[in-house]
């Protein structure tokens, strides 16, 4: 992997995408601008697309086992240590092979040189914390392999991280930013989250063609492992303060920021509802599963989804809100659990004096599945 930094990555970036907004001398063609169109009805065009996605419910459904998964294999150089579950040790692999089966509709099987084409020319950013970096990775994977290894790179800068598809100039990135709003360090070092200022996470969200969003699990933190110190809104310092109402003000900045600054023509916009953790019991509750549930007699909808509607509902920008809570919910198999990290002796007190993430997913796995949505609802 290349690192560039500073002025090199944006040089860089500047060369590969400046003509998406330049004028005659570099046209898409005309298939590549079915939301970039500039007639008069564009807006009502989008508003359209977005409600003819409700359709379809991708949320619910149930999980079937298909031989002819994983979608990429678990050797993609891409993948952090902590989601190779397998070669952690992890000794079952069906987790790898269960597709979600929405009732009434399908999801297309993804095609990496179908979505390379679609997204050619064009940057893809998924905006969020460490489950997000997860969806990163699986969507790079799920691209990677179609793509020669002298025509793919990945660059940073600051809190991005960029796979480069140079026959296709495309882009898929992620930028690190848990609560969207921004999170500072005071003069003495406490942590202070800003529930009304973004333009220092947001000034990287510029220019891209398609944003996804994730922001839940660091608002849920509890008080032993808070994220912040302090919360500040204008010149109102809290020590303490609800965390879903500290979840509704930051979301609210954010939805302001996208009306204000994105345009529907040029821009799609999705955030991903929450991902579930099954972190009880000390976070072994996800250890030595093997299977998914099959349903929920009574599914829990988390409040942070409710908060994401309601805010989402008084917002001009149309966003798609990509529900995989409940789908996830059923995946218990697919957490790390002691397998997040390599181990040469695996031997079982060793693995139980592990701790046990059940909050992220072993890859190939759960995310890929949320990519295959995505990839059909663009």
């Amino acid at each position: 992997m290349a690192k560039l930094h500073g002025t090199s990555f944006l040089s860089l970036a500047l060369l590969m995408f400046c003509f998406s907004h330049s004028g005659e001398s570099s046209r898409y063609d005309q298939e590549e601008l079915q939301w970039l169109d500039d007639k008069d009805d564009e807006i009502s065009m989008v508003q359209s697309r977005h409600s003819a996605l409700t359709t379809c419910d991708f949320s619910k459904g149930k999980w079937v086992y298909d031989q002819t998964y994983p979608l990429y294999d678990a050797t993609c150089p891409y993948l952090s240590t902590a989601v190779t579950c397998r070669k952690n040790g992890r000794p079952d692999s069906d987790y790898e092979k269960w597709r979600w089966k929405p009732h009434g509709c399908s999801i297309p099987r993804f095609d990496a040189l179908d979505f390379l084409g679609r997204m050619r020319r064009k940057r893809i950013m998924l905006v969020g914390d460490s489950i997000m970096r997860n969806q990163w990775e699986s969507l790079v994977c799920l691209v990677q392999s179609v793509v020669p290894p002298a025509r793919k790179t990945v660059i940073y800068n600051g809190p991005t991280m960029a796979f480069l598809a140079l026959d296709f100039e495309m882009s898929i990135e992620f930028c690190w930013a848990p609560f969207l709003v921004e999170l500072r360090r005071g003069p003495d070092g406490k942590r202070i989250l800003h529930l009304d200022s973004i333009e220092e996470n947001a000034k990287y969200w510029r220019g891209v063609d398609v944003l996804v969003f994730d922001s839940a699990h660091w608002w849920t933190h509890s008080d032993k492992w808070s994220s912040w110190d302090f919360v500040m809104e204008g010149n109102n310092v809290y020590k303490s303060i609800n965390p879903t109402i500290a979840y509704e003000k930051g979301l609210t900045t954010w939805a302001k920021w996208i009306d204000l600054n994105l345009d529907p023509r040029r821009t799609r916009v999705f955030f991903r509802s929450m991902s579930p953790r099954h972190n009880r019991d000390n976070g072994w509750k996800c250890h030595n599963q093997r299977e998914p549930l099959e349903n929920f007699s009574r599914p829990h909808v988390p409040e942070q989804l409710i908060v994401l509607q309601k805010v989402a509902r008084r917002m001009e920008f149309p966003v798609y809100i990509q529900d995989i809570t409940i789908m996830s919910a059923l995946r218990r198999d697919g957490h790390p659990s002691v397998y997040g990290r390599a181990s040469g002796d695996k031997n079982n007190q060793q693995l139980k004096d592990r701790s046990s993430d059940c909050s992220h997913w072993c890859l190939p796995g759960v995310p890929d599945t949320w990519n295959e949505i995505l990839n059909a609802a663009l």
